[in-house]
């Protein structure tokens, strides 16, 4: 995995957690690496255990020249759609790195809207050790939310699926109805208030 340099600055990775939930929000974060601080054990979120996570979490928040976390609510997930929505938390984290980044480097092929040069990694959470680092605190930050979520709303089994949709959380659905924090622009969901 690399480390590339912004040319004269300070590069940030970008990546986010939950585009594919039915509930929930989309959280991106932003994070610089330290070269002379590193983090061993990097990786895409997805391929690490919840406890290995959780203790990356903690090195990369107190490593980090600077990280943040951005995101976008079920709101503006449903107004502007789930792309949109995704790169404008990408930005929202950025924006708020202090020091702030001078190239960025997204996962995907698709960029937000930044002042700085920005690229896209496709499979960036695997190649890039800021990106994946940025793979990591986003989705601690949203699983932590989840969980918290599951006592607001029990029942639905949140702190288990974080809002994906498995087949328990479906049956949750029909048979104790949406939520505030459903998507209501998802099909399973726009499905049963259809129905409703």
């Amino acid at each position: 995995m690399q480390l590339p340099d912004a040319p004269g600055g300070l590069l940030a990775g970008v990546d986010e957690a939950g585009r594919g939930p039915l509930a929930g929000p989309v959280v991106a974060a932003a994070v610089i690496l330290d070269p002379d601080n590193p983090v061993d054990g990097l990786r895409d979120s997805k391929q690490l255990t919840q406890r290995r996570r959780e203790c990356l979490y903690e090195e990369i928040t107190a490593r980090a020249i600077a990280w943040a976390t951005g995101r976008a609510d079920v709101e503006e997930i449903d107004r502007i759609n789930i792309l949109q929505a995704t790169l404008q938390a990408m930005r929202r984290a950025v924006e708020q790195l202090e020091p702030a980044a001078t190239h960025v480097l997204v996962d995907g092929n698709q960029c937000p809207p930044l002042v700085c040069p920005v690229e896209a990694v496709v499979k960036g959470d695997s190649k890039v050790a800021a990106i994946s680092a940025a793979s990591i605190i986003a989705k601690v930050t949203r699983d932590r939310e989840m969980i918290e979520m599951d006592g607001r709303y029990p029942g639905y089994g949140l702190a288990g699926h974080k809002g994906y949709p498995s087949a328990a959380h479906l049956e949750a659905l029909q048979r104790l109805g949406v939520t505030p924090i459903h998507r209501r622009s998802y099909a399973p969901v726009r499905r049963l208030l259809d129905e409703g």
